[in-house]
């Protein structure tokens, strides 16, 4: 994250981490549909897209070459472990008897033998402010910030609310008069009629379809399920998703909660941790979706993640059993703006600090700056200071490369965002055999766990945080001026971040092999 003392690197390494990026190497003209597909594998210099030159890696570096299988935990929403593209991806607990209700390897756990779920039978959740303010009023700084933010985004909703149910009202409008569930474009065009409301409705579903394309009533879905959890759910003071849980959030002791079955109940609800998984470890070259940046990996699947802010103490005990259960990179692709248990997460960052454990966290979607406003997980209690030295945290590309190549919605932070990766149109598995693209620093993170596991099964002499140093140093550096934030800030591109870089897959892998060599060899020497 902050400035780190770097470990010395040959000369040739130095070198190949100069080349800068400039706006020469921009594409002309729209990515293809592959091109889309698997943009974040691609070379800025060959393709002129800003990918992680993972293509490039796999055809130069690492053919013929040997590798150590890596477990790569992801503390998620859940993973659908039957998908098509995950098959022989997903870690097996050997120690645990299937099924027999016993805890075989008695670390606490029945029956864990793909993972463990930290929300049993729960998925919508309050976010973390509105937690807060159900609790009686201290008086705190913390309590009244809370309650600004409530308010704020309590309206808001509210306002949206009015604008989705418009729209919906709108889109049925259309489709009682075309008598049909469902739409095109230019059946829409062509709707003639002399009833005014029918009129309207075409007018107001024209200027969303013609911003949105083809897919402008999945948009519409998507905005009013948004919209209505944040009612429903988020904000809404009187629901409680916990008590189906069983456990106590306020007490990190409280260990025995929870199930072994990994994904949601309803499988769509673990669609983001599955994309996730996907981004790492979907099959490469199988004619299937997308591909998976690393391949001699095992996703270990932790859900912790709800439709809501996620409980401080279900990630802190989510990373402890991924390290436990030997992790080697864990992703998190999660985040919030209050964190009354921070302490317990850091304890966590520690633990797997001394196990040799990297941690992966996206940077946020507020478009914000994170050294200024509160953004949580944050391995920093003053914003200045590292308390460990084993966290990398991702802010999100876009992929066309030029001025507006941070993504719109990415968080930034010149000392704590570490460096950038793809995070847009990022085309993964989603459950039941179904991919998708999805975008956010959510999809950047995972983008970045795999590069960083791809070092740890080709090198895995290197220590976590070698492995961290190696990502930020040996990044494309970009020298030109980039948008970022709600405002549309122009900024230096190395204010952004720590490193001033994009992860390069192809540069790590070379100076991995470079730090790798100078490393002595642990093995005894065969007596003569």
């Amino acid at each position: 994250m902050k400035f780190i003392k770097i470990l010395a690197l040959s000369l040739f390494s130095m070198a190949m981490t100069a080349q800068t990026a400039d706006k020469s190497l921009a594409k002309k003209g729209a990515l293809t549909e592959q091109q889309l597909q698997r943009w974040s594998h691609l070379d800025l210099v060959k393709d002129s897209i800003p990918g992680m030159s993972v293509d490039k890696a796999y055809a130069e570096l690492l053919k013929d070459k040997k590798s150590t299988k890596v477990i790569v935990g992801v503390v998620d929403s859940g993973v659908d472990i039957d998908h098509e593209d995950l098959k022989g991806k997903i870690w097996t607990n050997t120690k645990e008897i299937p099924g027999n209700g016993i805890d075989d390897d008695k670390n606490g756990y029945v029956d864990d033998v793909h993972g463990w779920n930290f929300l049993g039978e729960s998925n919508n959740e309050n976010l973390e402010l509105t937690r807060i303010i159900k609790k009686t009023d201290d008086g705190s700084e913390t309590y009244k910030n809370a309650l600004a933010d409530y308010t704020k985004k309590n309206e808001k909703m509210l306002k949206d609310k009015f604008q989705v149910d418009f729209i919906v009202a709108a889109d049925k409008n259309i489709r009682d008069f075309l008598g049909k569930d469902s739409y095109t474009l230019e059946e829409l065009k062509a709707v003639n009629t002399t009833d005014k409301k029918v009129y309207q409705s075409k007018m107001v579903m024209l200027s969303i379809a013609e911003q949105a394309g083809e897919g402008f009533r999945d948009e519409i879905n998507e905005y009013k399920e948004y919209v209505y959890d944040q009612a429903n759910f988020n904000l809404n003071k009187d629901f409680d998703g916990r008590k189906v849980v069983g456990d106590n959030p306020e007490d990190i002791k409280d260990k025995k909660y929870g199930n072994n079955v990994v994904y949601s109940k309803d499988r769509k609800d673990s669609l983001h941790g599955t994309h996730v998984a996907g981004i790492i470890a979907q099959v490469r070259g199988n004619g299937m979706g997308g591909d998976g940046v690393a391949t001699n990996v095992e996703i270990l699947p932790v859900r912790a993640v709800p439709n809501g802010d996620e409980y401080d103490k279900d990630i802190a005990l989510a990373i402890r059993y991924a390290v436990d259960n030997g992790a080697k990179v864990i992703n998190g692709s999660f985040g919030k703006d209050y964190s009354p248990h921070k302490e317990w997460v850091w304890d966590a960052m520690k633990y797997a600090e001394s196990k040799d454990v990297l941690l992966v966290f996206a940077a946020g979607n507020d478009a914000k700056n994170i050294d200024v406003e509160p953004s949580f997980p944050m391995d920093s209690k003053d914003k200045k200071a590292e308390i460990v030295k084993n966290v990398l945290t991702i802010g999100a590309l876009d992929n066309q490369f030029g001025e507006n190549m941070v993504a719109d919605f990415s968080n930034y932070g010149q000392k704590n965002v570490d460096i950038f990766s793809p995070g847009v149109k990022i085309y993964a598995t989603v459950p039941e055999n179904k991919y998708k693209y999805e975008q956010g620093t959510s999809m950047a993170s995972p983008n970045a766990a795999g590069v960083a596991a791809l070092i740890r099964s080709y090198y895995p002499n290197l220590k976590a945080v070698q492995v961290k140093q190696i990502i930020m140093q040996s990044g494309t550096p970009v020298n030109f001026d980039v948008v970022v934030g709600k405002d549309a800030e122009k900024m230096p591109f190395a204010k952004t971040c720590v490193s001033g870089k994009i992860v390069n897959a192809y540069n790590a892998l070379k100076m991995a092999e470079e730090m790798s060599k100078k490393i002595p060899s642990t093995k005894k020497k065969a007596k003569v």
